[in-house]
């Protein structure tokens, strides 16, 4: 971005001597020289490495030490949440928290989806040491499997045993309507690219079972705490795609044939990865839009943020009391 750009430059500026470099890769020195915004009096001194960084090659690179020793010296959260869609408030009922921005942490990558910060949160939510992710990363922003579930990586190195996740998704399930919480009882994998694609992380085994991607325990604790506080909930099977366009109509109707409850564009490859790693998976969906025959209309981002707002407070409520009974 032209913010990055004007940060490069500020701490070239900040060196001192005649031998002056920015050393960077390959891949990112071209980015680099043909950004728009980079100074061109900068561009002479940009070295590149004649490398390929292979992002969780070594399981020692794969997070900064002294962000997890800080962060295991101050709390031991078991407990971690994606604050995606319909989320973001709980945020705010964090207490005693500690927040690392992503661009502060080395390899992550920052989310540019309006709508989504970027930053961990460690802290308390009731009486539950947590982690959370303000921000997510999605495929269709250019970013590889590796890159878009890195974060889950990092969870498992902290401890993390149970993970939170919401979305929006557009519904295909003519019983469905807009604002209604979906509970997801499983997912279909529906990217180009698998996330456990190439050498193995000794997280898991090679072949991972995803008989119970979503535990059932949390499910039904889920329903429970629906029922006491008066919430409807639908459940349903959750289709993952690569977006960033919304679905057509066809699409809508293939994804049903297949299956499929309501569709989206993050969360499965997140939970592939948190099941190789061992942590147990709750996922809620907003419905947002509906690809239902007869009652599918124009849709935007804009339209999908503001009904997920309506029901964040529900979605929030069972978020928070199911954490706290985890």
């Amino acid at each position: 971005s032209s913010r990055d750009m004007q940060r490069i430059k500020e701490r070239f500026n900040e060196l001192k001597g005649e031998h002056r470099l920015i050393i960077t890769t390959e891949k990112d020195a071209t980015r680099l020289i043909n950004h728009p915004a980079l100074d061109e009096a900068l561009k002479p001194y940009i070295y590149a490495l004649p490398i390929e960084i292979e992002i969780l090659q070594n399981q020692q690179d794969k997070f900064n030490q002294h962000i997890i020793d800080y962060v295991r010296e101050h709390t031991s959260p078991e407990t971690a949440i994606i604050l995606g869609t319909g989320l973001g408030s709980l945020a705010n009922e964090i207490t005693e928290k500690y927040e690392i921005n992503y661009s502060d942490i080395p390899n992550f990558p920052v989310s540019t989806v309006e709508g989504h910060s970027g930053k961990l949160i460690f802290g308390k939510l009731g009486n539950k040491d947590i982690m959370a992710m303000q921000g997510r990363f999605h495929y269709y922003e250019g970013y590889s499997m590796k890159e878009v579930t890195f974060p889950v990586r990092v969870m498992r190195e902290l401890g993390i045993k149970t993970l939170f996740v919401s979305n929006a998704s557009g519904g295909t399930n003519a019983d469905f309507e807009i604002g209604d919480l979906m509970i997801i009882t499983d997912h279909i994998n529906y990217f180009p690219e698998h996330p456990l694609r190439g050498k193995n992380i000794p997280y898991g085994p090679r072949f991972p079972d995803m008989s119970e991607a979503y535990s059932k325990e949390l499910i039904r604790k889920a329903d429970e705490i629906a029922k006491e506080k008066g919430i409807k909930v639908q459940h349903g099977v959750y289709i993952g795609t690569q977006g960033p366009t919304f679905e057509t109509p066809a699409e809508y109707k293939l994804f049903h044939i297949l299956g499929a409850d309501a569709v989206g564009m993050s969360t499965v490859p997140e939970v592939i990865v948190a099941n190789h790693c061992g942590i147990k998976v709750f996922g809620i969906s907003v419905i947002t839009d509906l690809g239902v025959e007869g009652k599918i209309v124009e849709v935007t981002h804009e339209e999908v943020q503001k009904a997920a707002d309506a029901a964040q407070p529900k979605m929030t409520t069972i978020m928070r009391e199911l954490i706290n009974r985890a």
